[in-house]
């Protein structure tokens, strides 16, 4: 008896040591422990970092894996690809998962003078996708990338087979967010972060659930933000008035509408409004979660997705 106790003592005081070894590294050492942690997660979702120059001469860096039929999956607006880093962990065992960083933000260039509307993203996309050789594809986006998304399978019908839509932007004719209340009354705009404190106060406001993340690790993340948000204000304005309804309206696309039931950025209420304008949709409304599903709840959206894609197979595999 005495010996088990000793040896729950010294596991208990071994755990200890590792936790405050870890601690000290991420505060003395914040950018080698964020890239340790991205890269432990990239690999658990089999996710491997890649490089390609478009054809029409933009940079990307994208993830890649898994294999089977491709889906590419579009971040939100002040993201990377990263977001959907930790749902791909139960995509890449059924799909070849392309998640690029799109123009302007992340590790992909970032081109002062070139128009950022969801219009002239999808263009660049599509040249992406013919630079990638994929001819047909499954699409999913958040937020801005749902709203580019939307828009790509509008111009582009015969390439996207079916859509996943996780809390898109692009549906102005909805009830007012907390975001657009703020925005419209002046107030500095909580999606723009100028500095670490305003991101880590971001990352607390597009989600109900965030994951923990250490301080230091959260500053790390904020550089790419801080060191471009002149391009972001601009990039913001442009999308913040774009609509994509009048292209999307009756869209036959197989589609999955995912929302968090209190997203601030945009309202839950727009899930309807969407589901309205797209005859083969499906709405599903996730209770305690904010503006960015896949990152809070990523299972639950990995296994609604891929329900939804059993359920609609034949559909898809005909367009």
């Amino acid at each position: 008896m005495f010996f088990f106790k000793r040896l729950l003592q010294f596991l208990f005081a071994l755990i200890l040591l590792a936790v405050v070894v870890l601690a000290a590294f991420i505060y003395i050492e914040p950018e080698k422990a964020t890239q340790i942690a991205v890269d432990a997660e990239r690999e658990q979702s089999g996710l491997v970092r890649k490089e390609i120059t478009a054809t029409d001469g933009m940079h990307y860096v994208y993830l890649e894996g898994g294999q089977g039929e491709p889906l590419i999956l579009l971040h939100g607006f002040g993201a990377d690809k990263d977001n959907f880093t930790r749902v791909a962990r139960w995509l890449t065992p059924h799909y070849r998962v392309i998640i690029p960083d799109l123009i302007g933000f992340g590790e992909s260039a970032h081109p002062a003078d070139i128009d950022y509307s969801a219009h002239a993203q999808v263009q660049r996309l599509q040249v992406l996708a013919q630079s990638l050789g994929l001819e047909k594809f499954d699409l999913g986006g958040n937020s801005m990338g749902g709203q580019i998304a939307l828009l790509w399978a509008a111009r582009h019908p015969q390439a996207v087979r079916s859509l996943w839509l996780l809390d898109p932007a692009g549906i102005w004719d909805a009830p007012k967010s907390e975001l657009a209340r703020i925005v419209l009354s002046d107030a500095r705009n909580p999606l723009i972060a100028h500095n670490e404190d305003e991101f880590a106060a971001t990352y607390e406001f597009v989600m109900e659930d965030p994951p923990f993340i250490p301080r230091p690790i959260l500053n790390v993340m904020a550089q790419e933000r801080i060191q471009n948000v002149k391009l972001h204000e601009r990039i913001f304005d442009v999308i913040s008035t774009e609509s994509v309804e009048d292209d999307i309206t009756g869209l036959p696309t197989p589609s999955l509408i995912e929302w968090g039931a209190h997203d601030r950025i945009i309202d839950v209420g727009t899930a309807e409004i969407l589901a309205g304008l797209l005859p083969n949709s499906e709405v599903d409304i996730l209770n305690g979660i904010g503006h960015l599903p896949m990152v809070e709840a990523p299972r639950r959206s990995a296994e609604d997705y891929l329900r939804f894609r059993a359920e609609h197979a034949k559909a898809i595999v005909s367009k």
